[in-house]
């Protein structure tokens, strides 16, 4: 259930990018209000899922995705040209992604770190 709400989370941050085009630096009302609605459902549906995925993983997912589908957005739907430059970019934010899924603390390397756990480095301290 948390995946699926960082993915509502995702569409709501794409729809808020795709209107702040459109709304032409706020000068046009209808645009500019589904920007601000898209972006606050986007945080509040984050929010949720981190609840349940770690803060470091759900962010690397929300951005990654974000970034990689707001760019084939802006190609297909605002006809915005890519280079090269940017097309390395986006491969090197999906490893990313892919690696933090993997190998990254979601998935127990970090369970000793987490806040209130009595066998945590924090906790032996005291």
């Amino acid at each position: 259930m948390a995946y699926l709400l960082l993915a509502v989370s995702i569409a709501s941050e794409l729809l808020g990018t795709s209107m702040l085009k459109a709304s032409q630096g706020f000068t046009r009302l209808v645009p500019s209000i589904v920007t601000v609605v898209a972006f606050v459902c986007s945080f509040y549906f984050l929010s949720i899922s981190l609840k349940s995925i770690p803060l470091n993983t759900a962010y690397a997912i929300w951005s990654g995705l974000g970034t990689v589908i707001t760019v084939i957005v802006s190609v297909v739907i605002w006809k915005e040209k890519i280079n090269t430059a940017s097309v390395v970019g986006i491969a090197l934010i999906i490893i990313g992604v892919v690696v933090l899924n993997l190998l990254g603390p979601g998935h127990g390397a970090a369970e000793d770190q987490q806040p209130g756990n009595l066998h945590s480095a924090a906790a032996r301290k005291l």
